[in-house]
């Protein structure tokens, strides 16, 4: 896909597939190109916006290039990805391989999941042959992705309102990202230059300040006994949120923090009914890497994840859970760092598992402060 000043577009579905299914008239391939035909016409203040990329005009490339590498590359430089999908995973060189509509989607999610949408035009059958195995693993990673997609499109004018609805919000959602990213600014000045001349008490303060009002002004949040809950999953979760006002490796800052999951027992009398918790929530005034996290848990056998937010770690064991947000610069920087964190858990459906880990680290710090002495 050639480099452009506008707006890049590319459709990722199967070609050849009839649709709707159970007709033998129209082909995705056909409904792909009058996509590409409207979305290119559209114009802002007179002037083209968009530039539609599907592989079946792609001139030939090089000696060098396949029909893979092409809709790979397609797929890393677009600004946003369509995905049409019918259950069919799509073409693959080898039994056992991925189909590349599982491909192009599972490389869309891995490198920019922002820019995904997914618009679903129900299931291919799945058949016992090497293609029923292939579609059946891509059905699977889709469910898995927890994407949202609204209902299922069943005649060509659904799919093509649906289609344009998801560039719509795509858009206006991303045009907003855009903002928040360029109003971080920089450290070497404005408000990053004024938190760095705080004092190690006065910074982390102000970090933990703008961390709890970040979490507090999410939906669904609320503050019990001075305690502050998010939702995840329909659940209440207890979140206690820390700063480290300097680079992670310097002793006096990390120290500030400690081990916060070994005083979980004083949360038990706010954890009442079916609210979880404490996850631990910890602002980074610069950066933290995935052995720092698990030198602070205190063992690597733990779930680590390095993300755009920074890492999230989680022991299966003791239930017990951090987020460490980095670059928390300044206010911009920290509030942007808890938004993509929030987006990280319900794009990969990962809220879920925090909400059933934390209800079960609820149970156990009810264990603890039980025995725990007066």
């Amino acid at each position: 896909m050639a480099k452009s000043a506008i707006i890049r577009i590319m459709i990722s579905s199967r070609c050849l597939d009839y649709f709707p299914a159970g007709q033998t008239t129209t082909r995705l391939s056909d409904v792909r190109k009058e996509l590409k035909s409207e979305i290119e016409s559209t114009q802002l203040f007179g002037k083209k916006i968009f530039e539609v990329w599907i592989n079946e005009e792609v001139p030939p490339q090089g000696g060098t290039w396949d029909s893979w590498e092409v809709c790979m590359e397609g797929v890393k430089e677009c600004d946003v990805l369509l995905a049409i999908s019918n259950g069919s995973a799509g073409y693959a060189d080898a039994v056992g391989s991925i189909g590349i509509c599982h491909a192009e989607l599972m490389t869309a999610l891995s490198t920019a999941p922002a820019k995904v949408r997914l618009v679903a035009i129900g299931n291919v059958l799945i058949t016992e042959d090497a293609d029923g195995i292939r579609n059946k693993r891509f059905q699977d990673f889709v469910s898995r992705q927890s994407l949202f997609r609204g209902g299922t499109v069943t005649t060509t004018v659904e799919l093509k309102v649906r289609v344009m609805e998801a560039l719509h919000d795509a858009i206006i959602s991303l045009a907003q990202s855009g903002v928040r990213e360029a109003s971080k600014g920089r450290f070497h000045s404005g408000q990053a230059l004024d938190w760095s001349r705080l004092d190690f008490s006065s910074r982390r303060a102000e970090m933990a300040r703008v961390l709890r009002e970040a979490i507090s002004s999410r939906p669904g949040s609320k503050e019990v006994a001075g305690k502050l809950f998010a939702k995840l999953n329909d659940c209440a979760i207890l979140m206690e949120t820390h700063a480290i006002p300097a680079a992670f490796n310097v002793g006096p800052a990390r120290e500030m923090v400690g081990q916060p999951f070994l005083h979980d027992h004083v949360y038990a009398a706010v954890l009442t009914g079916k609210r979880g918790g404490p996850v631990h929530v910890i602002a980074c005034h610069k950066s933290a890497t995935e052995n720092q996290a698990t030198k602070l848990l205190g063992f690597p056998d733990a779930t680590v994840v390095s993300a755009p937010f920074g890492v999230f770690v989680a022991d299966n064991i003791q239930k017990v859970q951090f987020v460490f947000i980095v670059n928390c610069r300044d206010e911009a920087n920290t509030r942007h760092g808890v938004q993509r964190f929030f987006e990280w858990l319900n794009q990969t459906g990962e809220d879920k598992f925090m909400a059933n880990r934390a209800q079960a680290r609820a149970r156990i710090v009810h264990a603890i402060a039980k025995e725990a002495p007066p």
